[in-house]
């Protein structure tokens, strides 16, 4: 069988969606255990260096940050210096950082893990951000990233400054806001999710009211909006002959659990020759292989399950290296298609956020 690569970029799909979201006060988000985050420290700690370790090479982590030693740090950015980057992630100058001053006193922060690839983050972070904008007129909208790694490689490559979450929400305290309303882009309730509820309960004092809206996979309906979502964005490749394969993170954490509720859904759905996996977890690319092995299949199709199409989907996904998704399914004879389109570029996705917000401002009526 003859061989071929395709690289494409995915447009949006358009529908709205409304659900529910969870309401996290900022008593309530300051009472969160100490035992419980002292239970998932070590696993915490192990995921963390995986997810950042990537993010050195300008990735889009899932669901964990390091805590690095600053000698650690330090050579990692020594190493950033002697390697610079040979390949284009698009103009820097097109993004809205959303770092401005004069708030007004309600805020709707939406953090996410980042991206260092200029043009994803603008199509997909910022594209959810404009949506959430559009949704709640009389709210500021500003960006806090909780990979410092990420954060700096971009100020010092592109010049452009994004906070993290303290001075996102110490640049929401100096600006008087009373209610503040945080909408993660977290795919997940995991490690990451839970350090954010955490850090925003140490700020119980500094709002009137706050509200956390939930992660994208919460609810039984969020699972079937992005299963529809995600099949509605490969409907053009659904041929009989073609596996559609979505390439999630991956967590140490229980959490990762979401990946073979995805599966189960979406064979729910009848998406049969549609198969989900992951880089750093299970199902691995060799259980993703093994099942497309299993069909009577000519062609696959790669994408992933990731807000963001950063280092893992250009490089772990699509990238030449042997290793490589593409690679490996190449090597097993199949025609290959990656498509490098993050979730947050999906216009019904962009509307699941929205619709988690809405539930979190709705909370503080």
């Amino acid at each position: 069988m003859k061989k071929r690569t395709v690289m494409l970029f995915c447009a949006a799909l358009t529908t709205g969606i409304i659900l529910s979201s969870s309401l996290v006060t900022a008593e309530e988000a300051a009472a969160e255990t100490v035992e419980e985050a002292e239970a998932s420290e070590d696993e915490a700690d192990e995921e963390e260096a995986d997810s950042e370790a990537d993010d050195a090479e300008t990735t889009d982590g899932e669901d964990g940050t390091e805590e690095t030693s600053e000698d650690e740090e330090a050579e990692e950015e020594e190493s950033e210096d002697e390697d610079e980057e040979n390949y284009e992630t698009g103009d820097a100058s097109l993004d809205d950082p959303r770092n401005g001053d004069e708030i007004g006193e309600n805020e709707l922060l939406v953090v996410s893990f980042g991206t260092s690839f200029n043009d994803s983050r603008r199509k997909t972070i910022g594209a959810v951000e404009e949506a959430i904008e559009k949704a709640f007129p009389d709210y500021g909208v500003r960006r806090g990233f909780t990979s410092q790694i990420i954060i700096d490689h971009v100020k010092k490559r592109d010049g452009v400054v994004i906070d993290n979450v303290t001075e996102a929400l110490d640049r929401a305290a100096d600006n008087g806001v009373k209610n503040l309303v945080v909408q993660p882009t977290h795919l997940m309730d995991g490690f990451e999710y839970n350090d954010l509820v955490n850090e925003i309960g140490q700020y119980a004092d500094a709002f009137e009211n706050v509200s956390i809206g939930e992660p994208l996979l919460t609810s039984d309906e969020d699972f079937e909006t992005v299963a529809k979502a995600i099949i509605d964005a490969t409907a053009e490749y659904d041929d009989g002959k073609t596996a559609i394969c979505f390439m999630g993170h991956g967590t140490e954490a229980d959490s990762n659990a979401v990946y073979d509720k995805m599966q189960a859904v979406l064979e729910d759905m009848g998406a049969l020759n549609y198969y989900i996996g992951t880089v750093e977890a299970e199902p691995s690319l060799e259980d993703v292989v093994a099942m497309v092995k299993g069909g009577d299949y000519t062609r696959v199709v790669l994408e992933p399950l990731m807000v963001v199409a950063g280092d893992h989907a250009n490089n772990d996904m699509a990238g030449d290296d042997d290793d490589s998704w593409k690679s490996v399914f190449e090597a097993e004879g199949y025609e290959v298609i990656p498509v490098l389109c993050g979730l947050g570029e999906m216009e019904d996705i962009q509307a699941l956020y929205v619709a988690h917000a809405q539930a979190a401002v709705d909370a503080l009526k």
